[in-house]
């Protein structure tokens, strides 16, 4: 397996492009499913993630086509026809959105067949909120042998469905079922966050009647059909945090762009309070650290618009530096510290009980060797490692790539001495 290889201490001076949202992008490309003329996304990310989706879709009938567009790397998906209702676990356990191919092969063709997605290493996160949401919309679901069988052969109709907690993934996939419904669906303790927002404007453009995204009610008025349309990914918001952190634990002057800074408005405010200047700008943000010692602050992860559990780890490196004890408290996944073992392994002073970890702020870090336990985790490290002393060689970097788009390039582009070394053949799962 490849690995990355950080030699620490170069302060970040330079422009960082932020690609468009994983988290966004493959939602969007399910939603090709509910049409049979292209849908266009630009600002499209080229992830392992996206790779994995692009194979089930086009094992359900999709043409998949990669090119560089006149506004940056697009995807053009057309599916024509379904040819296959059925998403196999192979498939699927690569990566746990691709289960949300479900609710479209139901709304389109009345039936489908799709794996479970199986264990996560950073906690249960079942399934159950999305099944329920189908029954509420008139879907019959059965379970059997790790398979999803559910038919609607007249069709799903609208619903009144509350969530017992805001679910992401349940929201989405409620709504990508939803607007090809017949009557209304209220969607109530709806999740909030910008993918959401962006999914209910690439199902406008097509054609669907999608009300209220960004709150905690939206309304969804199903349409008979939605067609083709043209739609740029929205930026990605963990990729902007993280550029912002990496430039804050480095030290220097950075610019993100492609990107906006109420995006991520709560790590921000963080940020300033342990004394990292950040300039917000109509294209961007600017993240300035002079060298000076940093404050210790304590955070918590709450679903959006609050401090978003996908940055927690990288918050959690910089921290480890910082002057006194910060306190960070996981609200979202049970297994969220996973990181803890291998940021002490560089020198980081970190105690882990329940939920919370208390983070004392240590002189200096130094570089060793780690490993990437999951995709948040992994660059966590990344971040820890570039104000190291040495050499820190990072094991398992497949988890990076689901995430992050040609991240040795923009950091080594800044000064950041970092470098990919490649290895045997990695797992696709």
């Amino acid at each position: 397996m490849d690995q990355i290889a950080i030699t620490g201490g170069a302060h970040l001076v330079g422009d960082i492009p932020i690609s468009g949202a994983k988290n966004s992008a493959i939602k969007l490309m399910t939603a090709s499913l509910l049409t049979d003329e292209p849908l266009r996304l630009t600002n499209m990310p080229r992830l392992a993630d996206t790779r994995f989706l692009g194979k089930l879709l086009r094992r359900l009938g999709a043409e998949v086509t990669e090119s560089e567009g006149p506004d940056g790397p697009q995807t053009v998906l057309h599916t024509p026809e379904i040819v296959s209702a059925f998403a196999p676990y192979d498939l699927v356990r690569q990566m746990r959105a691709s289960f949300n191919v479900l609710g479209p092969l139901l709304a389109r063709t009345g039936h489908a067949k799709v794996s479970l997605p199986g264990g996560c290493a950073i906690g249960a996160r079942p399934v159950d909120l999305h099944l329920k949401a189908l029954e509420a919309l008139g879907a019959h679901i059965d379970l059997n042998e790790g398979y999803v069988y559910a038919q609607a052969p007249r069709g799903l109709k609208g619903a009144t469905i509350e969530f017992p907690f805001s679910s992401v993934g349940a929201t989405e996939h409620a709504m990508l079922a939803a607007v090809l419904a017949r009557g209304e669906t209220v969607l109530i303790g709806a999740a909030r966050e910008p993918e959401i927002v962006d999914l209910a404007d690439c199902l406008n453009a097509m054609g669907a009647k999608v009300e209220g995204a960004g709150g905690s009610t939206l309304r969804i008025v199903g349409v008979a059909r939605l067609t083709g349309a043209t739609h740029a990914v929205a930026p990605d918001r963990i990729e902007t945090g993280t550029y912002a952190l990496a430039a804050a634990m480095a030290g220097g002057e950075v610019r993100l762009t492609n990107t906006r800074a109420d995006l991520i408005e709560s790590l921000l405010v963080k940020m300033e309070e342990a004394g990292v200047d950040v300039e917000r700008r109509n294209d961007g943000l600017i993240i300035r650290r002079n060298g000076a010692r940093l404050n210790a602050v304590t955070i918590e992860t709450d679903p959006y618009p609050g401090f978003a559990t996908d940055l927690q780890a990288q918050f959690m490196a910089l921290m480890t530096v910082a002057d006194g004890e910060s306190v960070v408290r996981e609200t979202i996944f049970e297994n969220r510290f996973m990181h803890v073992p291998e940021l002490s392994r560089l020198g980081a002073d970190i105690v882990v009980s329940g939920g919370e970890a208390r983070v004392r702020g240590v002189d200096c870090l130094q570089g060793a060797p780690v490993m990437a336990t999951d995709l948040r985790a992994s660059v966590s490290l990344v971040i820890a490692a570039l104000a190291a002393k040495g050499e820190t060689v990072v094991n398992r970097v497949y988890h990076l790539d689901r995430g992050f788009e040609r991240l040795e390039e923009k950091l080594s582009a800044c000064g950041a001495q970092v470098r990919r070394v490649k290895g045997a053949a990695e797992p696709e799962g």
